[in-house]
């Protein structure tokens, strides 16, 4: 037996790996995040699997599905939205099944900023103006902040931030981070990336209250960058004709030569 923790992706159920396809299709007990996960995911679990919510769930009841599933020898696929490795609360989970002396795999899902990224058809790093993209969010009733993860000593840097589960406090993030971006850096909010209802709005910090207007959403990812719709830009060095590689040797004397 076996409990495989996935990331479902960040909403639409085709943004799912094939391996966790596999895994939900021969697991006979799924439990779900049902808060975030699509129910089209679902749809690869085996007839007569026993699906369960966990959004209602303590972490002592989850614990004690997955235990159950244990004692009958029954593999479990934990779904949970977007990547497992950014605020998924699987870590808790681990502590717990390791005590149990209970067996686990991870499968990491497509992560909730590289779908509101592909919405917003963009490149978060672009030469000359930002190669780091910080994921960050703000204090929450579940999670603190430790002394020093701040939104100011981020932005110090100029780097892209990706600022997750933080729309309620929307009018703390724009104060913090003009001081270090300036009032004409451009932002982009997007709600639900990749849902059928997914939304989108673009404005710069001095514009974006304006432009948001009523919509205060939880499941919202704001991205703060000058990367975010420039087209003033520098072009990678990568693909230049000149630019002497391993794969197109280039000159008289290539760093790689060719092997004959």
């Amino acid at each position: 037996m076996t409990v495989h923790f996935i990331g479902a992706g960040p909403g639409a159920p085709d943004l799912l790996t094939l391996r966790g396809r596999d895994l939900i299709a021969v697991c006979p007990v799924c439990l779900y995040a049902g808060s975030l996960v699509p129910e089209g995911v679902l749809a690869h679990c085996p007839p007569g699997a026993r699906i369960v919510n966990t959004a209602p769930l303590s972490l002592e009841e989850i614990v004690a599905e997955i235990a159950a599933a244990h004692a009958d020898g029954k593999d479990v696929a934990r779904l949970h939205s977007g990547d497992l490795s950014i605020w998924s609360a699987m870590g808790e989970q681990l502590r717990r099944l390791r005590t149990l002396d209970i067996p686990y795999t991870v499968t990491p899902g497509v992560p909730s900023f590289s779908a509101a990224a592909a919405a917003l058809e963009a490149e978060l790093t672009l030469p000359g103006l930002a190669q780091t993209v910080i994921l960050t969010r703000t204090p929450g009733r579940a999670s603190a902040m430790p002394e020093g993860e701040n939104l100011a000593a981020f932005a110090a840097t100029g780097a892209v931030l990706a600022i997750h589960l933080s729309i309620h406090l929307l009018d703390k993030v724009v104060a913090e981070l003009t001081p270090h971006y300036g009032a004409d850096c451009p932002v982009a909010i997007v709600w639900r990336a990749s849902w059928p209802d997914q939304r989108i709005v673009r404005a710069t910090l001095a514009t974006l209250d304006a432009a948001v207007g009523s919509e205060m959403e939880r499941t919202a990812l704001i991205l703060v960058g000058k990367t975010l719709g420039s087209a003033d830009f520098s072009e990678s060095r990568l693909y230049a004709a000149d630019y002497d590689r391993r794969y197109r040797p280039v000159g008289a004397e290539p760093r790689f030569p060719e092997v004959s």
